[in-house]
């Protein structure tokens, strides 16, 4: 009997519905992603009127890129390496790339719904509103935001080969982020403030306050894009460039 080799294409939507279907099975995962930026977005409702809607927004929305980048990719792709996972899948005929672009779509899809998520709690409890151009440049800026968070997650994966280690060494720096990205907004030492705002945090979240304010778009705005741009190219670069596939390192 002639075995017959499933089509490139078949393969990847059979892999997208395994993979979104283990998302599903791992709610409780998603929904702490979603739950740690909307609890800010709603106790830091006192903090509108001093800084406005879209400082709050910005600030929630870049919290739940780092959850999903590093709490949520970073540690199922570790999770998934060590039990075997892409060991199995890279033995069937499937291109290796469609492995790792069919997690990434999850996470875009994550990206969707937090983004989602922040707009209609803030506009319910908050009553923050954004103009039409405000909510599709929030939505663009924060996919550039999340491929960040997402390269900054597999560089994690690709220096750190034990599963354990990723899992404590990524909630230790999401502890860092959100400590730094809250708190160092509010500070007053100026040169602090300053690495902040060009840190991985400080950039996505400029970016994200400017794009939800078009009008406010400016030339600190245009570099803090560009920035998150590089960001995200050097941690991607290196990330692909020390990925093992099983934690044995082959």
């Amino acid at each position: 009997m002639e075995t017959k080799i499933p089509k490139p294409s078949d393969a990847f939507a059979s892999l997208m519905r395994s993979d979104f279907t283990t998302q599903w099975r791992n709610r409780r995962s998603v929904m702490m992603s979603l739950l740690v930026p909307l609890i800010i977005l709603i106790s830091w409702k006192g903090l509108i009127p001093k800084f406005g809607g879209a400082f709050v927004f910005s600030i929630s929305l870049t919290i739940g890129l780092v959850s999903i980048g590093m709490m949520g990719y970073a540690i199922s792709v570790a999770r998934d390496r060590d039990k075997g996972i892409f060991q199995r899948l890279r033995v069937t005929p499937m291109p290796t790339s469609f492995i790792m672009i069919s997690r990434l779509m999850v996470q875009l899809g994550m990206i969707a719904l937090l983004t989602l998520c922040v707009f209609i709690i803030g506009y319910q409890v908050d009553k923050i509103s954004l103009t039409p151009l405000g909510y599709i440049l929030t939505f663009i800026t924060a996919f550039l935001g999340g491929a960040l968070y997402l390269g900054f997650g597999q560089m994690l994966v690709g220096l750190i080969k034990n599963a354990e280690t990723v899992n404590s060494s990524t909630r230790l720096v999401y502890i860092a982020f959100i400590m730094l990205g809250m708190f160092g907004e509010l500070t007053d030492n100026i040169e602090f403030k300053n690495i902040i705002h060009w840190s991985p945090f400080g950039t996505v979240k400029t970016m994200l306050a400017a794009a939800m304010l078009p009008s406010t778009w400016n030339n600190d705005a245009t570099i803090a894009l560009l920035v998150t741009i590089a960001y995200a190219v050097i941690f991607s670069f290196l990330g692909i460039k020390w990925f093992k596939w099983s934690s044995a390192g082959a």
